[in-house]
Parts: C-alpha cells; sequence; structure tokens
C-alpha cells in the first residue's frame, strides 16, 4: 500500500463528524488540492472514551459511502505500541507507531557496534543536497545516536512485523513518531534514524520527529518561527537523501502531529513543500472536538448549557484532566474565566471566547486548551452529550467543516 503525497489526519472523539470532516477535505479537492483523509484515533482516547478501533472504521466508510468518495483513505491506529496494537489489526490500516519508552535506552552493546561499522562511510563531513552546509558527523555522533534511538527502532520493527504477519506486508501504511521526545532531532541524528529504520526492514512511509517549540493541543505554535523553518526544511532535505541512500519507500514523508490550530506554520509549511516537492501529513484530532462545542454553544438552549457544564467540571477537576497532558499545553490558571462568570455568558460570549481567532480581544487560548483536554467530562454525559450533537447537527457539522476547510486544509495544501 503506498501512500498519497498529500494526507490530512482527522480525529473525532464521538464519531459524529465523519461526513463534515470528509466534505471539507472534498471541498479542497473540488479546489485544486489533491489530499487523502486519515481518520485517528489513539487507544488512550478510546479508553478514556468508551470506543473501540471498529467503530473508526465504521464512521469512515459511512461517511464515504454517504458522500461517495472514491479516493483512497485510511484509518489510523494513532500512537500504538506491542502491548496495545491487537484491537486495532481489524480496523486499521495506518499504524502509527510509537516508540517513546525505549527511546533513551541503550540497545545490546553488539547491536550499537554492528550500526557504527554499517554507516562509518557517512562519517566526516556530509553532504546533503538541499542543505547549505555539509553536516559534521563524527563516529562520536553515530554512537550517541545508536545509544539513544536504535533499541526504539528495534522495538518498532517488533511491532511492524506484529502487524504485518497478521495483515500481510502490502495492507497497511506504518508511521514512526519520534515526536515525544526531550529535545528535536537534529539533521545527523534523524538522518541516523532514518538508516536504523532501514537496517530493521521497517518500510516507513511517514515519520514524525520532534520539532523546535510547542506545539501545544488546540492553539498556535510557540517558537522561534525561523528556526522552525530552517528545521523543516533540512528535515525535508535528509528524508529525501536517506531515501535514496537506504532505499526506504520513495512515498517516505513527514508527519507532523498536533498539527491543528497551527496557523502561524502553515505559509512556511506550504512554502517549503512546494519548494522541495515533498509529500507531508498533518494529524489533528481535537480541534473537531473543540468545533462541536462551539457549534453546541452557538445553538443556545441545552448545546450552550451543556457546554458550560464541560467547562465547569474540567476547571473542577483540572488537576486530573491536566495531567496526562501536561507536555502539550500550557495553562495560565490565573487566566481561565470562573465558572460563575461562565454561567452568565450568552452564546456569542462562549464562542468567542473558545474559537481560535486571534484578533478577537475575547478569545481565551487557556480557556480553549482547558476545554481541549475536558471531552473526558463529554464522554461521561454519555447520551445527553450525543443527542445534543444529533439535535444541533447542522450548526456542528458547518463549524467543522468549514475550520479543516478554511483553517487548516487551504493554507497549509493550496
Amino acid at each position: 500500500m503506498k501512500v498519497e503525497k498529500y494526507t490530512f489526519g482527522v480525529g473525532d472523539r464521538f464519531a459524529h463528524q465523519g461526513q463534515a470532516q470528509l466534505q471539507a477535505i472534498l471541498q479542497a479537492r473540488n479546489g485544486g488540492v489533491d489530499v487523502y483523509p486519515v481518520w485517528n484515533k489513539s487507544n488512550r482516547e478510546h479508553l478514556m472514551i468508551g470506543s473501540k478501533p471498529d467503530d473508526v472504521r465504521a464512521e469512515a466508510d459511512a461517511a464515504v459511502a454517504a458522500l461517495a468518495w472514491e479516493g483512497t483513505y485510511y484509518v489510523d491506529a494513532d500512537h500504538i505500541g506491542l502491548k496495545s496494537v491487537e484491537p486495532f489489526i481489524k480496523a486499521s490500516d495506518f499504524y502509527t507507531v510509537d516508540v517513546a519508552d525505549f527511546t533513551g535506552k541503550a540497545a545490546d552493546p553488539g547491536a550499537i557496534e554492528a550500526f557504527v561499522k554499517e554507516v562509518h562511510r557517512y562519517t566526516g563531513s556530509l553532504s546533503v543536497p538541499g542543505i547549505d552546509r555539509p553536516l559534521d558527523l563524527s563516529k562520536e555522533d553515530v554512537y550517541t545516536a545508536a545509544r539513544k534511538f536504535l533499541l526504539a527502532m528495534q522495538e518498532a520493527s517488533r511491532i511492524y512485523r506484529h502487524i504485518e504477519a497478521k495483515k500481510g506486508r502490502a495492507n497497511f501504511v506504518t508511521e514512526i513518531s519520534i515526536d515525544e521526545t526531550d529535545t528535536p532531532q537534529s539533521p545527523v541524528e534523524l538522518f541516523l534514524i532514518l538508516a536504523m529504520i532501514a537496517r530493521e526492514g521497517i518500510p516507513a512511509q511517514t515519520i514524525a520527529p520532534k520539532f523546535t517549540g510547542r506545539f501545544n493541543k488546540g492553539v498556535d505554535y510557540a517558537g522561534d518561527l525561523a528556526q522552525f523553518a530552517k528545521e523543516f526544511a533540512e528535515d525535508l532535505n535528509v528524508i529525501a537523501f536517506a531515501v535514496g541512500q537506504f532505499q526506504l519507500p520513495a512515498t517516505l514523508k513527514l508527519s507532523v502531529h498536533s498539527g491543528s490550530d497551527k496557523f502561524s506554520l502553515y505559509p512556511i509549511i506550504n512554502r517549503l513543500i512546494k519548494k522541495y516537492d515533498a509529500g507531508l501529513h498533518v494529524k489533528t484530532a481535537g480541534t473537531t472536538w473543540l468545533e462541536e462545542i462551539s457549534g453546541l454553544a452557538e445553538s443556545g438552549s441545552e448545546g450552550l448549557i451543556i457546554a458550560k457544564e464541560i467547562y465547569l467540571q474540567s476547571f473542577e477537576r483540572f488537576a486530573e484532566l491536566t495531567a496526562p497532558y501536561i507536555a502539550v499545553i500550557d495553562i495560565d490558571q490565573r487566566k481561565l474565566p470562573q465558572p460563575k462568570v461562565v454561567a452568565g455568558w450568552h452564546s456569542t460570549e462562549y464562542v468567542r471566547a473558545l474559537q481560535h481567532a486571534e484578533s478577537c480581544p475575547d478569545y481565551n487560548p487557556h480557556f480553549r486548551q482547558l476545554l481541549h483536554i475536558g471531552f473526558k467530562i463529554a464522554a461521561e454525559m454519555g447520551e445527553r452529550f450525543t443527542d445534543a450533537l444529533r439535535a444541533n447537527q447542522p450548526s456542528v457539522s458547518r463549524n467543522v467543516t468549514e475550520n479543516l476547510f478554511q483553517r487548516h486544509l487551504l493554507p497549509i495544501f493550496a
């Protein structure tokens, strides 16, 4: 299975927005953007909500049938490991292999020595087409990278082989995720990681490195835009070079995780993928959930009551909800509106505080981030929440489609 040049990941916490998400993809394609959908959901989200991987497949299939989509589409087993992959085998055909727990742990010394010998010819001054200066690659750099990443890539191989044995080599796409590490990978490290992936025989088609700056949930990028542009361009060129050096799949491309709402990055990404004629996968999830809340609040009545209750409980359960996401949120509790204030808001006030519009003086990124991780509260509401989604589907769907099409797909790919 060969992945297309441009793919776009859409997460849907409650499996009600598949058609609205696909409608955004269709609008992009009608505008000349050749992009393909990937419905993604992690094991953690399934556990928190009480859903199953088969639910994501059913949602994707139903959306495709309803809108007469004729292109390829995928269902991503997001951030899986060997312990969590099994329930995804039947439903998924895209696997984001997460080996963060193995990064920084040393592989067998013999394996490290063998890898160092295998890549010895690249040490010294390494010229990568597209990068204006040679990369310094010392023997010690190779040892350091091997000690940090080789065991993780060996684990990625074990996960891949498990999936391959169940599904067959040609029936799924493999992504390797290394974005949940302490520091961004340098061009040299990425090159060596790709050498390890090739050594392990993993036909990876997307790779998600860690970039500089913060990719906080549901809000814009926080960091040095010039440095991000430099790293992104270098990563694109290293991947292209490594494909030829290590006989990796020609379809191998960058994947950007927590990619939603990073509006300041999209012009940079758009310019560079076109400059280097490179593929790209962008993964989003929580932005659709936030548009559901926005749509409910916009509708007033019971929808607004539910939106307010979700915030109230999220505020009260702050420590519990933020704990799993502490590395990807930046919420100043002092800047969160008090629940009694929110209780008095009209629809417009709630929506203006929530919707990601930097030019709006009422936009509150702290309020937005807390609601982003508050989907557990909605899950606990059960049918009361999903019934509200169905009752207000026109406004919710409109928000979901417009958000993905206007604020994401066009700026990234068009």
